[in-house]
């Protein structure tokens, strides 16, 4: 029989924007002393360390506040790490384990959905500029912009996995030709899906609207690069929506400034929240979002209920999904 733990006497929930995570799960079944829902961002290590150092068990929301081992090293209470979702590249893992802490993940909404659609709202926002013609409506103002047509043009994702399939079968639904790019893309497969494979250079060269869906890692940082970007058509979109390393963003600066490409479409950048100095905030032909791919009630439905499950199966002795060293960072 497992040898239960006591409950838990603190508990904290990271990075709750909205301030909505106490109401999708019955955090007062835990029985714990205390539950803190933290809606603002702790900022970096020092931030984590002050504000978590008394609590035994974090909840952190996908990997919004990161856990190196310098961190985790400065937090002696802490027992159990729950992450949303099943893997965190933000989490040290083997560090956590050799300190004792167990490291628990959640399920998802199927894992493509909620942001193949975010995908495709910036697609359309960028192409048709929605939100600098709401901003002009708004102001009194009428027409000022002339669209992007998408049917009959090319859409070229890079990385046709569980998210960037569904999102080329949403291009084809739109009439446009599509063709794909990875470093381990299965022709056969793509074919299958309706959709043409062709080497990197070529799709950056001749696509009207560039897509990343990859996972961010080493052999994917900076994937997409100045030599890249200057490949691209100076009319052509680009929309990120995996994670924002992947692309060179100084880079990508440079370009839309230059006008080299035509527009980009922004949920993910290397600094999360979003720096308020950052040059993006100021950038030409952009719609920007706070990553929120994976933000939908449905998604926290099952995150923070999960979340509930793991903290209650680990009090009683018998924690459920744990992660693996090859689940972080």
């Amino acid at each position: 029989m497992p040898t239960p733990r006591r409950p838990p006497h603190r508990i904290a929930v990271l990075d709750d924007y909205q301030q909505v995570a106490s109401t999708h799960a019955d955090w007062d079944s835990l029985a714990a002393q205390e539950v803190t829902f933290f809606a603002s961002h702790l900022g970096g290590a020092d931030g984590v360390v002050a504000a978590l150092e008394p609590y035994d068990v974090v909840v952190a929301m996908r990997e919004r506040t990161a856990f190196p081992r310098e961190v985790l090293e400065r937090l002696p209470h802490l027992r159990l790490l729950v992450t949303t979702g099943p893997a965190n590249v933000a989490i040290d893992v083997a560090a956590a384990r050799e300190r004792g802490v167990t490291v628990s993940g959640t399920g998802g909404v199927s894992p493509s959905t909620p942001t193949v659609e975010l995908t495709w709202a910036l697609i359309l926002a960028v192409a048709r500029h929605v939100p600098a013609e709401d901003r002009a409506v708004r102001e009194g103002g009428w027409q000022h912009t002339v669209g992007h047509d998408l049917a009959g043009r090319r859409l070229g994702v890079i990385g046709l996995g569980g998210l960037g399939k569904p999102v080329a079968t949403v291009g084809l639904a739109f009439g446009m030709d599509v063709v794909a790019w990875s470093q381990h893309l299965d022709p056969d497969d793509a074919r299958a899906a309706g959709v043409t494979p062709v080497g990197k250079d070529e799709l950056l060269a001749t696509s009207d609207v560039v897509t990343l869906h990859v996972k961010l890692s080493a052999r994917t940082t900076g994937l997409v690069g100045r030599d890249d970007l200057s490949r691209m058509k100076p009319t052509a979109l680009l929309v990120n929506t995996s994670r924002g390393p992947i692309v060179d963003e100084d880079a990508l600066v440079e370009a839309l400034h230059a006008g080299t490409i035509g527009g980009a479409g922004l949920d993910v950048f290397g600094t999360e929240p979003l720096p308020v100095d950052s040059p993006l905030r100021t950038l030409p032909n952009t719609v920007l979002t706070p990553h929120l791919g994976y933000v939908t009630e449905g998604s926290y439905d099952v995150f923070y209920r999960d979340a509930v499950e793991d903290i209650a199966a680990w009090a009683d002795g018998a924690p459920i999904r744990e992660l693996g060293p090859g689940d972080g960072g």
